[in-house]
């Protein structure tokens, strides 16, 4: 098996796919209001859902973990281009002292991360 995709359903893909632009540049596939990104060997991709309204009520419930050899300078990067800021790079507990994890959100307040490679 291979996660090639992760959909995030939206009452307003357009808002998605315009903040997803900023951060991660135009899309590499867009097609009857879906657009997706590729990151690595998988795609974020957004689209309309019709079971989907407003903002995301439980953002913590599901996380999409982004692998970067430097998530302070990735972090740098998205933030500067509009990201929103849950939380700043910082370490896990317990972890080793090089492994960073920096939290943001998007404008229907679905959480992704940047991650250090563990």
């Amino acid at each position: 098996m291979n996660l090639n995709a992760v959909l995030i359903g939206s009452e307003d893909p357009k808002r998605l796919t315009d903040y997803y632009t900023k951060l991660f540049g135009k899309p590499g596939m867009e097609d009857g209001g879906y657009a997706g990104w590729q990151i690595g060997n998988s795609w974020i991709t957004v689209g309309p859902h019709d079971q989907v309204k407003g903002r995301n009520a439980q953002p913590g419930r599901l996380m999409l973990n982004i692998e970067s050899a430097d998530v302070k300078g990735d972090f740098a990067k998205l933030k500067a281009a509009g990201a929103n800021v849950v939380r700043e790079p910082y370490n896990m507990e317990g972890w080793p002292p090089n492994t960073w994890v920096a939290t943001l959100a998007d404008p229907d307040d679905n959480y992704f991360q940047l991650v250090s490679p563990i």
